[in-house]
């Protein structure tokens, strides 16, 4: 008996699926934070969450959102910087103003 004639089985053959990618929501609150900058405390958590959710993205490939937090990190870094650009002139104004 000859194996040529009959048809040959293997294992199922199954179509594979990817998960969809959950964003972060880490991510999200810092760009939100960061575009409102609420002050100086808006600016801050907008990067300490950005942070935190690009630390979450590298670890589990299965969350996205890595330009939400690069963005949130970039405004929050903007408001940083500006507020503490603000506090320097007026630091300046007072200390100009008290010299005269």
């Amino acid at each position: 008996m000859t194996t040529e004639n009959q048809p040959q089985y293997g294992p199922p053959q199954y179509a594979y699926t990817q998960q969809p990618r959950t964003t972060s929501g880490l991510a999200v609150a810092s760009l939100v934070l960061g575009i409102l900058w609420l002050g100086w405390l808006g600016s801050l958590l907008a990067v300490i969450f950005g942070h935190i959710a690009l630390g979450k993205i590298k670890r589990d490939p299965s969350v996205g959102g890595r330009g939400l937090a690069i963005a949130g990190l970039v405004l929050g870094y903007i408001g940083i910087g500006s507020f503490l650009a603000w506090m320097l002139f007026l630091i300046g104004l007072v200390g100009a103003s008290s010299t005269a």
